[in-house]
């Protein structure tokens, strides 16, 4: 099948589970009232943790979205996969029952996760310690490994076209919406149904990245913990929950008679080849994607009106992204707005993407840029429009989604307002 630039892709359904929402419309409005989703952790004793806080979702119910069974046999990060599918697919008005077997083979699920069943292989290995290898869950293997959720999506579906994940650490999301993107571009799909979803939020996950150094240790005030582009800044903030995103072919929506949120104009993909764990300092790789994405799209620099930052309240990481932007963006750069709504939600890791993307995607429909909240001090070398504390109205036509990961992985996804 031959590449079709002519075939357009746009959004038709979302679905998300955030610290600060059940929901898409409860992840927007919690956004719009500058609500922090960071508290300290309830879930389990973190006494011999530094950080002893996170981004956790907050009365999530898995019997909603699937059968006890089902959940019984996921982990979490699953079940949250499963439940923002669950919302992206009522949301699109997809009829999934009525669907042709021609129909469904053209019906994908690309959705990922950055570190998989960590829950499932902690409590395993503690049973394996304790009381031996053959007292193991015979799900163990199934529960761990992070393809499974694109695998059981599909499965309660009947959704019989690509299926697969693709993990690039907190970039992940995003390379599964490209993929998708350029699978129905191609022709090989009319429909993919991506996304990202984490649940990384244990001992061993806060104990591994606490090690690394990479965490904020802020525990006499969790809620102000996340707070990107602020001088005071020291770790991010890990988030759990996940994000869907129905990509569908325009001539396929408009048959079907679907509602449009936006379309998809141009994605980026670049490498650091700098370090494991840390940006380039100059933001090269970022750079390179972005200027990708926007030669991908065929818009200019000026075009852009908002950016969602990767913005993960880390030191290095945030001054690189921002000389990153000015790079491409010149004095552009002052003009439009960019944030960054791990502020609020924390870091999903490899659900950052989709969440973040979902942000771009209303913040183009409503008109409206989510805010960058916790800022109190200025840093000299982050000196953009960070639309800090409140939202801000303005024309929203286009937005840029940067998602950046450990091994120096570089994803920029280009949204735009739909226009026939």
């Amino acid at each position: 099948m031959a590449f079709n630039k002519n075939r357009r892709v746009v959004i038709t359904g979302i679905g998300a589970l955030t610290p600060i929402g059940l929901s898409a419309e409860e992840f927007w409005n919690g956004m719009m009232e500058g609500k922090s989703g960071c508290a300290l952790i309830t879930g389990f004793d973190t006494s011999r943790l530094d950080t002893k806080f996170a981004c956790e979702l907050k009365g999530f119910d898995a019997s909603n979205y699937m059968d006890k069974k089902t959940a019984r046999r996921l982990d979490k990060y699953a079940q949250y996969a499963m439940a923002a599918a669950v919302q992206a697919i009522n949301d699109s008005g997809l009829k999934t029952d009525s669907l042709s077997d021609d129909e469904r083979a053209k019906i994908g699920v690309i959705f990922g996760s950055g570190i998989g069943g960590i829950r499932t292989f902690y409590d395993q290995s503690v049973i394996n310690f304790k009381e031996g290898p053959q007292r193991i869950s015979p799900f163990f293997i199934p529960m761990l490994i992070p393809d499974i959720a694109s695998g059981v999506i599909s499965i309660q579906f009947g959704f019989r076209g690509p299926n697969y994940c693709i993990v690039s650490a907190c970039a992940t999301a995003n390379n599964n919406m490209i993929d998708g993107f350029l699978l129905i571009k191609q022709g090989i799909a009319n429909i993919i149904l991506t996304g990202g979803s984490e649940a990384a939020i244990n001992e061993i996950g806060l104990g591994g990245f606490n090690a690394s150094k990479a965490l904020s240790t802020r525990n006499d005030s969790p809620e102000t913990a996340s707070r990107p582009f602020d001088s005071t800044r020291d770790g991010f903030v890990m988030g759990e929950g996940g994000g869907a995103i129905i990509l569908e072919e325009l001539e396929h929506a408009k048959n079907r008679g679907a509602k449009i949120y936006a379309e998809i104009i141009g994605m980026g993909l670049s490498a650091d080849a700098y370090h494991i764990t840390a940006p380039h300092p100059e933001g090269t790789g970022a750079i390179l994607s972005m200027e990708m994405a926007m030669e991908d799209s065929g818009i200019k620099p000026e075009d852009v009106d908002y950016i969602n930052m990767h913005g993960t309240s880390t030191q290095l990481g945030d001054i690189a992204e921002t000389r990153a932007i000015k790079n491409v963006f010149g004095e552009h750069a002052y003009r439009m707005n960019v944030s960054s709504t791990k502020s609020m939600t924390g870091h999903l890791l490899g659900a950052a993407g989709a969440v973040e993307g979902i942000a771009s995607i209303l913040a183009i429909k409503n008109d409206t840029v989510p805010p960058t909240i916790n800022f109190e001090n200025p840093d000299p070398e982050c000196d953009l429009n960070y639309t800090f504390n409140k939202p801000q109205k303005r024309n929203v036509n286009i937005a840029l989604s940067n998602a950046f990961g450990f091994g120096g992985h570089n994803t920029s996804v280009l949204f735009k307002k739909f226009v026939e």
